[in-house]
């Protein structure tokens, strides 16, 4: 008896794994003519919701908050499902802009539309969470709130998991998008990651740290049993990432406390819906070549994530530009907040791509430079990206 479980469990998890490897419930670039969403890109009408929170779906408000006043620019968190609570201080001083925040469904105060699964069926669990909390309800709620916001295109500033969205909404709805800004975009623009994805984090451990964090992986991906557990249950492993996450960025110096805001109000069932959705192979590089807006990548040179991903971000799309801030690591606004914004005003305000040229460097690779318009007595400047290195 205990030899024909042994074999059914093994038989159920090579089942799962094929499954969730070789089945993506994402088409990129398809996703302004999928039929398949609950709801249109139009939201319904906002009059009557609560105050600080926007109804993008029946039965789903999306909490938010501002910064300044202006042009608004919508700001897209990371993780995934590690909500901002209160603003950047990298963006207190840039003036002429409404910096909007926003927590995405499934965390933070924003609706939580699954708690526990009562069937264990894979297959229809899977559809389920795709269809209320996948990547392409999340890219959807962008455009929704668009929309919401009254703008015919949208500036968008993503953060980690949030620049990844960022990107994949610029290829999804182009005409929609003026500028992005991505900081410390995720390395998942294609899986397996050539960057080396998780295990940087891994390399920067003890023999015995790194047998806790394989241990934490262990349940952390454990979709054998992910329908047995509850919104809670995943919100309290989720949290455990940050631990390691905070005791890797000390490992190089830069002190983070786990308990902070940004590790409130994490998600649960959010962010292994945005895992399911994707699956564990796929490459995005081809799609983000059509990006035509201007990107703006912000790198912080301690930062876990090798310059290599931001690099490849900003080569990628057809007018990009990498800044990397020596100072700093993945939370350049919190970090460098000055410094912060004195590029984040360069390139929403100055920056001019109508002067946009490409040179090469010294070892004759092709690199771009941008220009900023000349303000009173100052003169017009140029920056490189960048080449890649090697």
């Amino acid at each position: 008896m205990k030899k024909r479980i042994t074999i059914i469990i093994t038989l159920s998890f090579i089942f799962i794994t094929a499954i969730f490897s070789q089945t993506s419930l994402y088409s990129p670039g398809k996703l302004a003519e999928d039929k398949n969403l609950k709801d249109s890109f139009v939201p319904p009408d906002q009059k009557g919701i609560q105050e600080n929170f926007w109804k993008v779906e029946d039965k789903i408000l999306l909490y938010r908050f501002s910064q300044g006043e202006g042009k608004p620019v919508l700001i897209l968190h990371g993780g995934p499902g590690m909500p901002p609570y209160s603003p950047w201080k990298g963006l207190a001083s840039v003036k002429g802009y409404s910096f909007i925040y926003y927590h995405q469904r499934g965390c933070g105060k924003s609706t939580r539309p699954v708690d526990k699964f009562e069937s264990q069926n894979f297959l229809q669990n899977m559809g389920i969470l795709n269809k209320l909390l996948g990547i392409k309800t999340q890219l959807a709620d962008i455009e929704r709130i668009r929309h919401i916001l009254g703008q015919d295109q949208l500036i968008l500033i993503g953060h980690s998991y949030g620049a990844f969205l960022a990107t994949l909404y610029a290829f999804e709805f182009p005409e929609r998008v003026e500028k992005l800004v991505l900081i410390s975009p995720a390395d998942v623009l294609s899986l397996p990651s050539p960057h080396g994805g998780m295990d940087r984090m891994r390399t920067h451990f003890s023999p015995e740290e790194q047998a806790e964090f394989d241990l934490f992986l262990k349940e952390y991906f454990n979709y054998g049993a992910i329908f047995q557990k509850s919104e809670e249950e995943l919100a309290r492993i989720n949290s455990g990432f940050a631990k390691f996450y905070v005791a890797a960025l000390g490992k190089k110096g830069v002190g983070l406390d786990e308990g902070t805001e940004e590790t409130k109000g994490l998600g649960g069932w959010m962010v292994h819906a945005l895992y399911l959705s994707m699956g564990m192979t796929y490459d995005l590089k081809e799609y983000v070549k059509k990006i035509s807006a201007p990107v703006l990548v912000i790198h912080g040179a301690r930062d876990i994530q090798s310059e290599a991903v931001s690099q490849e971000y900003a080569t990628l799309v057809q007018k990009g530009i990498l800044k990397v801030m020596a100072e700093a690591s993945h939370f350049a606004f919190e970090e460098k907040p000055e410094e912060f914004a004195s590029v984040i005003r360069d390139f929403l305000i100055h920056l001019d791509y109508s002067r946009v040229e490409v040179a090469v460097d010294a070892r004759r690779r092709p690199m771009k430079l941008w220009f900023t318009t000349a303000i009173g007595p100052q003169q017009s400047r140029c920056s490189e990206i960048g080449s890649p290195k090697g």
